[in-house]
């Protein structure tokens, strides 16, 4: 049933320094963008990844009814080569450490999380798994 992720959206009270700080991260500028136009962003939308997963940022004024603000639920890692490297980059962006790096066992799984500037949960990791599909 579970195909993949389509999109990830993730929520930002000021959805303008958001994007900057992503699009600083990611290395690109998002390629969408609503309502645009000269009318203030309501949502922009990054492809990234090797398969150009949609990361979309969204005003937190549409999040929905309820919504915390503060950091948790489910975290989504994105692979990386190097899980300290990364960790390390994002907390001298401004994030905050929520889960530090950590060896899942001892089959070359690493994990690591962060909070990024905005609230929301940002999971790195070492996937040999992904490693591998990747190269097929």
């Amino acid at each position: 049933m579970l195909r993949g992720p389509a999109t990830i959206n993730i929520w930002a009270d000021d959805l303008e320094a958001a994007k900057d700080w992503y699009a600083e991260l990611l290395g690109v500028e998002p390629y969408f963008e609503r309502p645009g136009n000269g009318l203030p962003a309501a949502y922009y939308e990054f492809r990234i990844g090797d398969h150009q997963t949609e990361l979309g940022l969204i005003d937190r004024r549409y999040a929905p009814p309820g919504a915390s603000t503060a950091p948790g639920g489910a975290v989504l890692h994105w692979h990386v080569d190097d899980v300290q490297a990364a960790f390390e980059r994002l907390l001298s962006m401004g994030a905050t450490e929520y889960m530090p790096v950590t060896a899942q066992g001892d089959a070359g799984f690493v994990t690591a999380s962060v909070v990024d500037p905005f609230g929301n949960v940002l999971g790195v990791m070492y996937n040999p798994h992904y490693v591998e599909t990747m190269g097929r």
